[in-house]
């Protein structure tokens, strides 16, 4: 087992979900219990955080879509200490299609590939797009791990995969055609991500902190307005995760959404800033490998890279417009 499978493990025993598998939440309380967990792995290792959030989204989808079956094999299978990813981003050229045939084509930014032990993917069947949730021990996939080459996160061991005529079971189909996109929470599940986003910009205020401290220069007025800001940079991402999940469950539609966007922006460009302002403070020395807050700077630097930013800040000044969005204390 690799280092990263056995924290990915031992994460999931952590927040008891091996025995607990976690469900769509059904008040604020449960949303934040949902979200410190992943919140803590990205403060403590961001390519953990991205992993855990990949196994939370699809074991929740499988206890939304699923049935009676579906969902206690899936109980029984995380009591053995299984971990779930979600597959969905296409391979250009090479779409996944489940035929007479079988499994045919691949998926990119395959999270957890080599890792895991089940994931979900979306496959074009005649009756439309169909989620799977497949044994990656009984329909392995081939690997290309010469694609992901990146300044950061290489640990989420993000790949790119492929099927060649690979016998599917019929039970491995989850829900109905076209469920994995529906709303709210296709776009609402985004603030699993931002949370571990929050716990990343944790991670630099800490290392930041320690490494001043440590080398007695926390007292300098210049790196003091720096931990400063720093600080209010994470615990203002914090608590934008905690607003966003109480406010989930007092809007409606389109405003829930949004709201949710407008969390995703706001965290990254809090993450963009802590960035910077960590390199100021550290200096050439967080450049070191060695160096704690290295990983961090590179790993966060990518994974706020989220798609389609725009179309989220467009979203958000729409429901502007609308007046689905004001600030209010």
């Amino acid at each position: 087992m690799t280092g990263i499978a056995e924290a990915l493990q031992k994460a999931i025993v952590a927040a008891g979900w091996h025995v607990a598998p976690p469900c769509d939440p059904g008040d604020a309380g449960a949303y934040h219990a949902l979200l410190r967990p992943l919140y803590a792995a990205g403060r403590r290792d961001l390519p953990l955080g991205r992993l855990l959030e990949g196994h939370v989204d699809a074991v929740q989808i499988v206890q939304r879509y699923g049935d009676a079956n579906q969902r206690a094999a899936l109980a029984n299978a995380l009591a053995g200490g299984a971990t779930l990813g979600v597959w969905n981003a296409a391979l250009p050229g090479v779409p996944l299609v489940l035929g007479e045939g079988g499994l045919e084509g691949g998926k990119s930014y395959a999270s957890g590939a080599g890792v895991l032990s089940h994931a979900l993917v979306t496959a074009d069947t005649p009756a439309g797009q169909h989620l799977l949730l497949l044994d990656l021990t009984r329909v392995a996939p081939t690997i290309d791990r010469d694609w992901w080459r990146v300044t950061g996160m290489q640990r989420s061991e993000t790949h790119q995969v492929h099927w060649r005529g690979a016998a599917v079971l019929d039970d491995a189909r989850i829900g109905s055609p076209g469920c994995y996109a529906r709303e709210p929470y296709f776009s609402g599940g985004a603030l699993r991500f931002v949370a571990v986003h929050a716990g990343g910009i944790a991670a630099l205020f800490d290392h930041t902190r320690d490494h001043l401290v440590a080398t007695a220069r926390a007292d300098d007025p210049f790196q003091a307005a720096r931990l400063a800001e720093l600080f209010a940079l994470a615990a203002g991402a914090a608590a934008t995760v905690r607003d966003a999940a109480v406010a989930w469950f007092e809007g409606y539609g389109e405003a829930r959404l949004a709201r949710v966007a407008a969390a995703r922006l706001a965290v990254t460009d809090a993450a963009e800033r802590a960035i910077i302002l960590a390199q100021q403070a550290v200096g050439l020395q967080g450049q070191f490998l060695a160096h704690p807050l290295a990983a961090t700077l590179a790993d966060l630097s990518v994974y706020v890279r989220q798609p389609a930013p725009d179309a989220q800040r467009l979203r958000v000044g729409r429901a502007v417009r609308d007046g689905l969005l004001s600030p209010d204390l």
